[in-house]
């Protein structure tokens, strides 16, 4: 299956974490004009919200600015927080509708400033619904939060 057209880069991530907050991990699948790039990362103490929104950034970061995006995710924190909550939040000095600060602020700003003056489709996919790219993005994710849970290991272990 091909997932690329002329000018269009074609991403699936996703974010995981043991515990939440917990040890976690990232992934993306960046597809442009059929070259593929995984991009995987892992934080030792984190949230799932923030592992999802990692995965966004770095695939944003990786796709050249020229290009449009589609980003497929199951993550409605990061589409909603992308396409509907960030203009309020920066309208309102990064409040919420409560009143109170916005959660993950600097991954926020920095995903708008990734986001800003450019094409970027948010697709939204069903989670564990047995969608192969998805599930793909699930499992180096879920692998980079148990590499960090394993390096907590080691390292309580050397105390």
């Amino acid at each position: 299956m091909t997932m690329q057209t002329n000018g269009q880069a074609i991403v699936f991530t996703d974010g995981a974490c043991l515990g939440n907050p917990g040890p976690g991990g990232y992934a993306a699948v960046v597809n442009i004009a059929g070259k593929e790039q995984i991009i995987v990362g892992r934080d030792p103490s984190t949230t799932n919200n923030k592992m999802e929104m990692l995965a966004a950034i770095k695939a944003l970061e990786a796709v050249p600015h020229s290009l449009s995006i589609i980003i497929h995710s199951d993550s409605q924190y990061v589409i909603k927080g992308a396409t509907q909550w960030l203009r309020g939040w920066k309208a309102k000095g990064w409040r919420k509708a409560d009143g109170n600060p916005v959660l993950n602020q600097d991954l926020w700003m920095q995903l708008d400033g990734l986001i800003s003056n450019r094409k970027v489709t948010w697709q939204w996919v069903k989670g564990h619904a047995g969608h192969e790219q998805n599930e793909r993005v699930d499992g180096l994710a879920n692998a980079e939060a148990q590499k960090a849970a394993e390096t907590l290991r080691q390292v309580g272990r050397a105390k």
